[in-house]
């Protein structure tokens, strides 16, 4: 089935153990001010022992949507959605590793023990009480709200009004023996990945005068292999941002030095004719990279691919729409706006909201001034940045604290 480990190493989580077999009890009794509901607890051989989810559900006057693969449960005004068949559930933006799985017997939702006798109890700590002797979850009644939701800090704001303990990692693209595309128009010498670095270092520096801490995947002239690049954005990154250079192919396409503009990209199905064209032409540094085996695909790479598609599709689109909007007030060229693409492998190995941003064309002799400009380049570091500071404080206002350290 699937390996779980594995899965909680890549993603960076702390291991959840499974119940002790003396805490697993017979029969689960739920005690709420509407009455008491008793609830069989089954073992599945795989997933562990569960009870009746709809059950359940109707005992703490919750509500259930089935979707696929998620199944997303309301209980107190609280969301909890899992990940059927994988040992994971999400809540105010945030994974946690379980020790079993949501899963359907027939057409019977069945859910976690472990989401009753360890989740509920922690996450909503006011209203919901186990006991491990008797087997019994109770229902204090009183309205109130999540303990573990984020909280506004106390620790004082930036001048930008930022929380202090953001992380962003920053990645220029190519370098080494990946010149990227050769920049028709640039200056002689120069090629995509100089100027990616120049501006991914101007970016480091605007993001660290807000007070953003920044980790960078490469400051030299050196070659990163596309997949190491992304997992420089660990758990305590809020955005991962892959900075590169547009370019058209002059055989195959006419007229193509009026093309000019900037787009940004996110791991998306919604694959586009330019979208697959963007990702043939930056996955053409593999030939660049040293040879390493081939990982064989199977259920684990089911549940990231899913993963990377349902937590963090609404954060990456943000933050890319956000970039546009900066970008668009600096940039001479078209505003191309947001795509998706599920081909670039930069983005592929990315478990935290990430991007990459084609900053124009280097076949466009306009953008290619714009791209080379000190100047500009500055005014292209500073937009990105100033994106970014706007993504971030959206997320502080929609959840009250930063994402870096606070278990998100």
């Amino acid at each position: 089935m699937f390996r779980t480990a594995a899965l909680l190493v890549m993603l960076g989580a702390p291991l959840v153990g499974a119940p002790a077999r003396a805490t697993v009890p017979a029969q689960l009794t739920v005690e709420t001010p509407r009455g008491t509901a008793r609830l069989p607890v089954v073992v599945d051989r795989l997933a562990g022992p569960a009870v009746a989810g709809d059950a359940l559900i109707r005992a703490l006057n919750g509500v259930v949507h089935r979707g696929e693969p998620w199944v997303e449960v309301t209980i107190a005004r609280q969301s909890f959605r899992f990940l059927e068949g994988a040992p994971l559930l999400a809540f105010n933006d945030r994974l946690q590793p379980l020790a079993g799985w949501a899963f359907r017997q027939r057409d019977s939702l069945y859910l976690p023990l472990q989401f009753v006798i360890e989740v509920l109890p922690q996450v909503l700590a006011e209203r919901y009480r186990y006991d491990p002797r008797r087997g019994r979850l109770t229902e204090s009644g009183t309205e109130v709200k999540p303990v573990s939701a984020p909280r506004q800090s106390s620790a004082p704001r930036l001048p930008n009004g930022l929380l202090p303990g953001h992380v962003v990692t920053v990645d220029a693209g190519h370098g080494g023996r990946d010149p990227g595309n050769p920049g028709l128009y640039f200056p002689p010498g120069i090629r995509e990945k100089d100027v990616t670095l120049a501006v991914s270092l101007m970016l480091r520096d605007e993001l660290r005068r807000r007070g953003v801490r920044v980790v960078m995947t490469r400051t030299t002239d050196t070659l990163i292999d596309r997949v190491d690049r992304a997992p420089y954005c660990t758990n305590e990154c809020d955005l991962f941002v892959s900075l590169h250079v547009d370019a058209l192919d002059p055989k195959a396409r006419r007229r193509y030095g009026e093309v000019s503009g900037f787009h940004t990209i996110i791991v998306g199905e919604e694959n586009t004719e330019d979208a697959d064209r963007i990702a043939r032409m930056e996955n053409d540094a593999v030939r660049y990279e040293d040879a390493r085996p081939d990982r064989p695909r199977d259920d684990l790479d089911f549940i990231l691919r899913n993963l990377q598609m349902n937590e963090y599709l609404r954060e990456s689109a943000r933050a890319a729409e956000l970039v546009q909007e900066h970008i668009q007030q600096v940039h001479t060229g078209d505003n191309r706006g947001v795509k998706q693409s599920n081909q670039l492998a930069v983005l592929n190995t990315a478990r935290r909201p990430a991007i990459l941003v084609e900053m124009g064309y280097s076949t466009n002799p306009r953008d290619a001034r714009i791209l080379t400009g000190r100047k500009s380049q500055q005014a292209l570091a500073t937009a990105i940045a100033d994106a970014i500071v706007s993504y971030l404080l959206e997320y502080e206002r929609k959840t009250g604290s930063t994402g870096a350290g606070s278990g998100r």
